[in-house]
């Protein structure tokens, strides 16, 4: 294929794309992969793994999923999540290739389209959802493959693991992204508020409806409604909720008028549904309906890695002039964190506070736990010229600091970063 005819071609998708051979060396670059990605010095022959990754070999020999080898094997479009090294840094992308044949069906080339994910990629201070652990990349695929349809979506995951930012990132990938996102919290709201939140009212429905009022579902027309703890919404609101899915019709509360609207439907919940179903606390049909695409997400105990560019990020949106010390980092890494994400920043906000100049170090790391009420010591291997490595008796521990510094509950305390009445507290224990 010619030079210029390739350009033209790529010129035609509205993504990043090069034109790769079957030998791995891009032959051509559209507009928008240069001005995505930066310019790429063809006279050299440079191999997409080198461009994108700094590999010296293909993904598939340096552990990744390679789409040109599986596009070669399938003869047909392939797509993959991949991390590329680009300008900005390192960034996720989806990426699509897609076999070019001759007239006689002899393989020609590839072409292959680079599309950054939303939220995740960008400028460092603009994404939303960090993490590039295996369990983390494996999420993101599927999140990124199914926002490009329109089917609904189930969420699954613990309290703080980032279910409405996911919400968010399937919204903008999608169709409808130029639409409204419109999110509904059911935990704890009753059937009626549910159901006015949902529907909307007519003047005069109940008590305090002064006016008449659209519901969420009519704002979420041609765009994205997301409904957070769907598992919290009582048994005879799932039956108009049904209703809506099956039919995308609805009343407005206190009226007769039947109206439509047209949405991409993502639920997400902590609850285990399938229980729910079981024991009559969810209705099978609403599971089977908003059940079509489960998405797992991964808790922060199961992608600990992900722990430090978490940390740099949630520091860049608490207070931006904060830096936090390695050794600060690898204590967060060996905690839990059962409330996952929302936890992560919460310790952080506090460390933040603590700290007297613009860096947090281990000893406001250890006293933000402190204020959690759930701290102990022996959780943590303290790595400070201040803190010897990990001791399972606590006691001990405290007893060879006293005899350090000659008695000075002052200076024990400080290296131990909590308060005095705290050590008090644990010598009287």
């Amino acid at each position: 294929m010619g030079a210029s005819r390739s350009k033209n071609m790529l010129e035609g998708y509205d993504a990043p794309a090069i034109l790769v051979n079957a030998d791995y060396e891009i032959q051509a670059a559209n507009r928008l992969y240069v001005e995505q990605f930066g310019e790429i010095q063809l006279e050299n022959k440079p191999k997409c793994f080198t461009v994108s990754h700094g590999y010296s070999r293909p993904c598939d020999q340096c552990g990744e999923d390679c789409p040109l080898v599986a596009a070669k094997e399938s003869r047909q479009k392939e797509a993959v999540l991949h991390i590329h090294q680009t300008p900005k840094g390192r960034e996720h992308v989806n990426v699509q290739m897609i076999p070019i044949f001759n007239d006689d069906g002899s393989l020609d080339c590839f072409v292959e389209i680079l599309k950054p994910v939303p939220l995740v990629s960008g400028r460092a201070e603009d994404r939303v959802i960090v993490g590039q652990s295996r369990s983390f990349n494996k999420m993101l695929e599927k999140v990124t493959r199914v926002a490009e349809s329109n089917a609904s979506v189930l969420l699954l995951g613990e309290s703080g693991t980032g279910k409405e930012v996911l919400s968010q990132l399937i919204h903008q990938a999608s169709a409808r992204a130029n639409k409204k996102l419109v999110a509904l919290e059911c935990s704890g709201l009753s059937e009626q508020l549910i159901e006015s939140e949902l529907f909307g009212h007519r003047k005069g429905a109940f008590t305090g409806a002064y006016h008449d009022r659209p519901g969420l579902v009519e704002e979420a027309d041609g765009g994205t409604l997301f409904l957070d703890e769907i598992g919290d919404v009582p048994l005879p609101t799932q039956v108009k909720l049904l209703r809506l899915i099956e039919t995308k019709t609805y009343r407005r509360v206190g009226d007769t008028q039947v109206r439509i609207s047209d949405f991409r439907l993502v639920c997400a919940t902590h609850k285990n549904l399938k229980q729910m179903v079981t024991a009559n606390q969810f209705r099978l049909d609403l599971f089977h309906r908003i059940n079509v695409f489960p998405i797992l997400i991964p808790s922060l105990s199961e992608r600990q890695e992900d722990i430090p560019p978490l940390t740099e990020n949630l520091l860049q949106r608490i207070d931006p002039r904060m830096n936090i010390t390695e050794a600060a980092i690898q204590i967060l890494r060996q905690h839990s964190f059962p409330g996952n994400i929302r936890e992560l920043k919460n310790l952080l906000t506090r460390a933040s506070i603590l700290s007297d100049t613009n860096v947090i170090d281990e000893k406001q790391i250890l006293e933000a736990f402190e204020l959690e009420g759930d701290y102990n010591l022996a959780e943590f291997s303290l790595t400070t010229e201040k803190a010897n490595p990990l001791r399972s008796n606590e006691i001990e521990y405290i007893e060879e600091l006293l005899k350090k510094h000659a008695g000075n509950k002052k200076r024990v305390a400080a290296d131990l970063g909590i308060s005095l009445r705290t050590l008090y507290r644990k010598l009287e224990q």
